[in-house]
């Protein structure tokens, strides 16, 4: 009996520094990164190798930024907890652990997202439901006073990318995983724009608090259509890395395109 055939790539950290040059990273460059690791198929080394990588790549003058997000400490009502029957969101309310920079894993960022919060000398800001980590020469900067109402608007990590003429690094996701995305929607002007409360468990003074914020409602819902529509716009390439489509984009024309698209798109 044969064994089926591998149809996965098999890829070294050589093999992925020569490939990521050739989308374009290079020393000193501030980058954005959303990944799923098994999309490249397999990587000796796992997501220690894909970030080291990367590390290498930017060198001691760049930033890599990863989002370390936390949205199950919402309010269980936004449906973040839509598995638990509704009897028990008060309990969840009064109990659910607060934020904690150091200890609180990201939730389903993938595999990549989660060690890179832990990395030697990472920074990781505060916001209890949408942290980013950072890892480089601007990762204080751009991790620090994350404000609980701005979560991707202006002063946010985000926009501190954007004004650094940051990058974004897709790998083996699409423009539906782009967070920046969401800076475009701070900034666009369009009817159904509206604002909401979320709620969190924060820590403050060492005592566990229950906080409620106004922040604008993120809508990823025309994500894919729009970066569709800026691929075919702006030519992107479309690289291949192992099995994994692979999108090296500059962040800022990426966000004022976007942000001209919404006006036009959401009415």
């Amino acid at each position: 009996m044969t064994e089926p055939k591998e149809t996965r790539a098999i890829l070294t950290k050589e093999d992925l520094i020569h490939a990521f040059k050739n989308c374009g990273l290079r020393e000193g460059q501030h980058i954005f990164v959303h990944t799923s690791l098994s999309k490249l198929g397999f990587v000796v080394g796992g997501p220690e190798t894909l970030i080291r990588s990367l590390l290498e790549i930017i060198g001691e003058e760049g930033t890599l930024m990863m989002p370390s997000q936390t949205w199950k400490n919402l309010d269980p009502s936004t449906g973040v907890h839509w598995e638990e029957p509704t009897e028990w969101w008060p309990i969840i309310r009064e109990h659910w652990p607060a934020y904690d920079k150091e200890i609180t894993p990201a939730i389903g960022m993938g595999v990549v997202a989660e060690m890179f919060r832990k990395w030697p000398g990472a920074k990781r800001s505060d916001h209890p439901a949408r942290s980013i980590a950072a890892v480089g020469k601007h990762a204080e900067y751009l991790t620090q006073n994350h404000d609980l109402c701005n979560i991707f608007g202006k002063s946010s990590p985000l926009d501190k990318l954007y004004h650094l003429n940051g990058y974004v690094l897709l790998i083996g996701v699409g423009y539906d995983k782009n967070t920046s995305l969401h800076l475009a929607e701070t900034i666009a002007n369009f009817p159904t724009k509206k604002f909401v409360h979320e709620s969190s468990a924060t820590m403050e003074e060492g005592t566990r608090k229950w906080v409620t914020y106004e922040t604008q409602a993120v809508d990823d819902g025309d994500f894919v259509r729009l970066g569709d529509e800026y691929d075919k716009e702006m030519n992107i390439k479309i690289h291949r890395i192992g099995n994994a489509e692979v999108r090296f984009l500059e962040q800022r024309p990426l966000v004022d395109w976007a942000a001209a698209w919404m006006e036009r798109n959401r009415v």
